[in-house]
């Protein structure tokens, strides 16, 4: 097992990765900003290191810089969280250079799943289905000629990238290549990589996705399936497992799929595979997530399975410490992300101080947060706040725990606006109680409530 791992991330990923290496016994180093110097991850861990000023460009993305503090500290690895470098292969390449473990795939793997043309065309091999599209990168004329052949709307998204930016939804042949344009000029200022491709969009679908974990001696499981319809720009607000209402058998065949989709790669480590599932029961695959997602909390609430201790685990080259009959999920747990963002201005950040922070308790209630009273928003970084899960027996008593959890958050100060009464509207809703929502909801349904659509 390592002796010293270096987080190269931020907030509560940061902490909740330290956690987990100090019930391991393992001794942690924390990078950080110049404006993350005062942060809950540094006061945790048993050293902290200041790479940069506040851009992550020349902080958290800055390879060099974070590479010179693993040597400084004598890391023998490094736990990437998500977002900044956590899928970036050349990052992987530096890391294996200087005889450091980074925590995640190999890094030709992480390469050809992080371009989705590439992942595409690997799962479709696998026998995954995908959705009509281009399985390579198209110039405006083709990828024109193949949303016509489709049928609008189509789906406009960057090959490379992630987290829900870099795609643009079409519904109109006229409007496409104005689309197309823009999309390409997003993800070269995003991702220095303008090539797109063209999917069939659909309107009514539920995103729900699978953990799988896999050791480097070909063992692969899956840990069930978290529905993230609830979404907003892409980008997911509410997550559940399991997820409700799936016709009969179809998590089972979605978990083996995404399976068998990663031993065909040599998937190695945590990873979440990605789906749609439309009216009919019908999934396709859409990406591969080579990291551990901010959702992982409640897979680890109905598992028992610690995802984090698992990634260290494989990563230092032991086998996997279960087998698929060991998987056994008990009971619902939801997720709510509690971000300093202002819903009705279009969920604008409000970075700025917090006056006052008092976060839920009581049974089965968890909170991964990084946020405390006198703590500055800044507005350099992402706007989550904190993370509230709940478990329970069955999904009515975990809605009523999530209200229950949410009407206990209080949160203030000068400039601070949150989602909390956002989210509880959405836990609360007749639709989403019935769990007849989908990646429409925010849209289609609190535009007639009093909170504005989503553009």
């Amino acid at each position: 097992m390592f002796r010293t791992i270096l987080i190269a991330n931020r907030g509560e990923i940061a902490l909740r990765v330290a956690r987990a290496c100090r019930e391991m016994g393992i001794r942690t180093v924390v990078v950080h900003s110049t404006q993350d110097r005062d942060s809950a991850a540094v006061r945790y861990a048993d050293e902290a290191v200041q790479i940069g000023p506040p851009p992550p460009r020349q902080s958290y993305l800055c390879a060099a810089a974070i590479l010179e503090a693993a040597r400084r500290t004598g890391a023998d690895a490094i736990h990437p969280g998500y977002g900044f470098l956590s899928e970036d292969p050349d990052f992987a390449d530096a890391c294996a250079m200087e005889g450091i473990v980074l925590i995640g795939p190999p890094a030709p793997v992480m390469a050809k799943l992080g371009d989705k043309g590439s992942a595409r065309k690997i799962m479709s091999d696998a026998g995954l289905p995908l959705l009509p599209g281009s399985l390579d990168p198209l110039g405006p004329e083709a990828a024109h000629r193949l949303a016509d052949e489709i049928g609008y709307p189509v789906i406009i998204k960057a090959v490379a990238g992630g987290g829900g930016r870099g795609m643009q939804v079409v519904t109109r042949s006229d409007d496409f290549p104005d689309a197309h344009r823009r999309t390409r000029a997003t993800a070269q200022m995003l991702f220095n990589d303008g090539r797109v491709y063209v999917e069939k969009y659909l309107r009514s679908a539920r995103h729900v996705e699978i953990q799988v974990l896999c050791d480097a001696y070909g063992n692969a499981i899956h840990l069930g399936e978290r529905d993230c319809s609830v979404q907003r720009r892409h980008q997911k607000l509410i997550e559940e497992t399991p997820s409700p209402r799936l016709p009969d058998g179809l998590a089972e065949r979605m978990g083996a799929a995404a399976v068998a989709g990663a031993s065909a790669v040599g998937y190695v480590g945590a990873g979440t595979f990605e789906f749609l599932v439309d009216p009919d029961g019908r999934y396709y695959f859409m990406e591969v997530n080579c990291r551990i997602q901010v959702e992982h909390p409640v897979t680890e609430a109905v598992t028992g399975v610690d995802l984090v201790q698992e990634q260290l685990r494989v990563a230092a080259g032991e086998r996997l410490t279960m087998t698929q009959r060991d998987v056994q999920p008990r009971g619902v747990a939801i997720e709510c992300r509690l971000n300093a963002e202002n819903p009705d201005a279009g969920f604008a950040p409000t970075p700025g101080l917090l006056e006052e922070f008092v976060v839920p308790a009581g049974p089965f209630v968890r909170v991964d947060t990084h946020a405390y009273p006198g703590y500055v928003v800044p507005p350099n970084y992402d706007s989550l706040l904190a993370k509230l899960i709940v478990w329970a027996p069955d999904r009515d008593r975990a809605i009523a725990r999530m209200l229950r959890a949410l009407d206990e958050c209080r949160v203030s100060g000068p400039r601070i606006s949150t989602t909390r009464d956002f989210l509880r509207k959405v836990v609360d809703h007749p639709t989403f109680r019935a769990a007849e929502h989908n990646t429409a909801l925010v849209d289609e349904l609190f535009a007639t409530v009093g909170v504005p659509a989503v553009r």
